[in-house]
């Protein structure tokens, strides 16, 4: 079983450490009030240990985007993630299917708990890692330049997501001033973000000892730089995203997003892992392909364990104690024949007869039928226990049965992205042969029965790289900045009966452009009358 392999850990022991994930509590998140026993800079970290745990406890609030935040919403509002109704499982009052059919509202239920979940959790990490640059400021010593440099990536990361959910909507704060702030500007933020980075990337380490596994490094903020300038058509842009064709980059951009991942391929330090689901085991942390990912532990119970196997997985096919899983997450039948059966790639889904993750056995329904995992989707609002394909990409530990928690990392960045990203920059710029070198790869090496073909034009390499993104990070949160990007959000299809699409059930045409951003929660609005509300809400 792993640690969590932050340094300050072993150091200070498990008792500071989780007194230090509250470090700043709920009430922070609307960064207007502390209550009285929070720690600030005055009455708290007064050594070394408390110290360390205070920049753990920034680390540590990221496990609260990957279930109810960014993470499900990336996937679910796509293509690749459908929750089906499943009798008296999983209809929640409509949440579930108003996500997936973007028919949300800024007072609707997946946007006072999804979303608004989301943007607590992400304005707490940054209250987080703003309280520890203010104490690690007046601190100094000879350390303080590299610690800056790892919050300051830190809160970079939260922002990031932010404004990739909200736009130009969050505030802009750096301090530990508590007040209202306003709303800031879609262009100030990706201003802020790509001037922060570039600056934490020469004082981070490039390298850090096993014993801090996890932390961020050169390699992390480089990946961001990276990611964020290849999106700047997009983060960029105040107003006028365009909801149906590509957002390009820009020559400069482009040209900083190629510089960016070059700085990781080029380190040495990074390798594409020769067994592709070796990047997501149980024991991922030994990929070769890690740059940044999300520390989990199997401990579950204590809530530290990724809780992806029991998101999807029948009741049937793992024990645990909590009950065994949910049943509850699938994918479209479009997505999964985008899969050829020739790509190892296609072992993350789950189709046909079901099996036990102990045993290896067959394993029945709760009716006592077997239990078979269909591609169509018939209906999503009457689904059946096996209806639709099921994921799979972060198998589940069978030992590790206390809760509903494994100990797969979550990777926010593999080595593979930057040579996608490259690839896609580089074709925005013109080079489409020298993005067919990088497509491929990734391409060949996973697929190399069917490998890339020399020739595309530059829509199809647009297309191509779309595609290689699906096979290559579908369930890792990037699936809604891709569709967005590519100017695909509103318009990807399936076949699966959809409310938005009537009773033909086929999805086709354009929604409302209001849904390349997610509204800003009322209750966030009703607490802070001056944030401003996303077009369209």
């Amino acid at each position: 079983m792993k640690t969590l392999r932050l340094q300050s850990v072993s150091r200070v022991g498990r008792s500071l450490f989780f007194a230090s994930l509250f470090l700043v509590g709920q009430s922070c998140t609307s960064l207007t009030e502390v209550s009285h026993d929070a720690l600030t800079p005055d009455n708290a970290f007064r050594t070394d240990a408390e110290l360390l745990a205070g920049v753990a406890a920034v680390y540590a609030n990221m496990r609260n985007i990957e279930w109810v935040g960014y993470i499900t919403l990336q996937d679910l509002t796509t293509d690749v993630s459908i929750v089906p109704t499943r009798g008296s499982d999983w209809y929640d009052n409509g949440r579930w299917l108003e996500m997936h059919r973007q028919t949300w509202t800024a007072n609707s239920g997946s946007a006072l708990d999804d979303m608004n979940g989301a943007w607590n959790n992400l304005f707490a990490g940054i209250a987080k890692a703003n309280l520890m640059i203010d104490v690690v400021t007046k601190a100094g010593g000879p350390n303080a330049p590299k610690t800056l440099a790892e919050l300051k990536t830190l809160r970079a990361w939260y922002y990031y997501m932010l404004q990739d959910m909200f736009g130009g909507a969050p505030p802009l704060v750096t301090t530990t001033e508590l007040k209202k702030y306003p709303s800031s500007t879609r262009t100030a933020l990706f201003t802020f973000l790509k001037t922060e980075l570039t600056a934490a990337v020469a004082d981070l380490p490039a390298t850090r000892p096993a014993s801090e596994y996890g932390r961020v490094t050169k390699a992390a903020a480089n990946a961001m730089l990276a990611s964020l300038n290849l999106n700047s058509g997009v983060f960029n842009k105040n107003t006028g995203v365009n909801a149906t064709s590509y957002n390009s980059c820009g020559t400069a951009d482009c040209t900083s997003a190629i510089t960016a991942a070059d700085a990781v391929i080029n380190s040495g330090l990074y390798s594409l892992s020769p067994v592709w689901k070796d990047n997501f085991d149980s024991d991922n942390n030994n990929s070769p392909e890690n740059i940044f990912v999300l520390v989990y532990t199997g401990e579950g119970s204590a809530g530290l364990g990724g809780n992806w196997p029991f998101r999807t997985l029948h009741y049937n096919q793992l024990n645990s104690g909590w009950g065994g899983p949910w049943n509850g997450f699938a994918t479209l039948a479009e997505t999964y024949n985008a899969f050829d059966a020739t790509d190892e790639r296609r072992g993350m889904w789950l189709q046909g007869q079901a099996y036990s993750c102990e045993t290896g056995l067959a394993v029945n329904d709760r009716a006592g039928a077997p239990l078979i995992f269909t591609v169509a989707i018939p209906d999503a609002n009457q689904a059946g226990e096996g209806t639709g394909v099921r994921f799979n990409k972060f198998p589940p530990t069978p030992s590790a049965t206390t809760g509903n928690g494994m100990p797969n990392d979550f990777p926010f960045f593999r080595l593979a992205e930057m040579y996608l990203i490259k690839a896609e920059a580089l074709n925005e710029l013109g080079q489409t042969a020298a993005a067919t070198t990088e497509l491929a790869r990734v391409h060949n090496l996973r697929n190399p029965t069917n490998p890339i073909a020399a020739g595309m034009t530059q829509a199809q390499m647009r297309d191509a790289i779309l595609k290689e993104r699906l096979l290559e990070f579908a369930g890792e949160g990037k699936r809604r900045t891709d569709l967005v990007r590519h100017g695909k959000f509103l318009t990807w299809t399936e076949a699966s009966l959809n409310g938005v699409c009537g009773a033909t059930g086929v999805c086709s045409g354009s929604r409302n452009a209001r849904y390349i951003l997610f509204p800003v929660p009322v209750t966030q609005i009703g607490s802070n009358p001056n944030l401003v509300q996303n077009s369209g809400y």
